[in-house]
């Protein structure tokens, strides 16, 4: 009975172990992440560099509660402004498009030209399937070399690791959205999602889902500044 005794102890002791390296390589995973990618990352457009194509990063329309996304809202109002001011001549919208009732490139379509972007300055990526297949996309089918990541700021550290990995050179415009509170389903999803980025990347030499045959990414005519 004592020998059971001692051995349940010396499980959970182990077991407390494993959980305490496990929290500690999330957290160091996080901040390696974090550190190197937020000097690409930028929330005032002025000093974001300009790129010939953004691309931005699909999500639900709608929150969980059934009301409109604010994160989904931001990214358009970002992808307008960026266009209407010159730093970006081409957008590409990369969602998930599992069926016929859910399609966020066309969603986001429908509102970048709600807001007056021409339709020919929009590219619809109907396998961004996640974050990790939309950036490799937009180096193996779109053929792109440098781009302007546009979603919100925690995720856009991410989105800028995975490009800085796979060679794309990179820069992300933080849109707005309601503050992510740490106890939040969002933060702790990006938190983990952070940690399968790098086993994508160093460990499990992930390929996107789907890749399919190159694609041009066809630059409109130069847009300024609206008068």
């Amino acid at each position: 009975m004592k020998l059971r005794r001692a051995s349940r102890r010396r499980l959970r002791r182990a077991l407390s172990w494993v959980a305490v390296l496990v929290i500690g390589l999330v957290a160091l995973i996080n901040n390696w992440v974090v550190n190197n990618s937020e000097s690409y990352v930028y929330s005032n457009w002025s000093l974001l560099p300009d790129n010939e194509v953004g691309l931005v990063l699909g999500t639900s329309p709608f929150a969980r509660n059934g009301k409109p996304n604010p994160q989904f809202y931001g990214r358009i109002e970002a992808a307008v402004q960026l266009y209407q001011l010159g730093k970006i001549k081409q957008i590409i919208v990369s969602g998930a498009n599992p069926d016929s009732t859910y399609n966020e490139p066309r969603q986001m379509w429908r509102e970048l030209t709600k807001a007056g972007i021409p339709s020919q300055a929009i590219t619809m990526d109907f396998a961004g399937v996640r974050t990790f297949d939309s950036i490799s996309r937009a180096k193996d089918v779109f053929n792109l070399d440098r781009v302007t990541v546009i979603t919100q700021e925690y995720h856009a550290y991410r989105a800028v690791f995975i490009a800085k990995k796979l060679k794309i050179r990179v820069a992300g415009y933080a849109a707005p959205s309601d503050s992510i509170s740490v106890l939040s389903r969002t933060y702790w999803r990006e938190v983990f999602a952070r940690v399968k980025a790098v086993l994508d990347i160093y460990v499990l030499s992930t390929e996107p889902k789907f890749l399919g045959t190159p694609e041009q990414v066809i630059i409109a005519p130069e847009q300024g500044p609206p008068p």
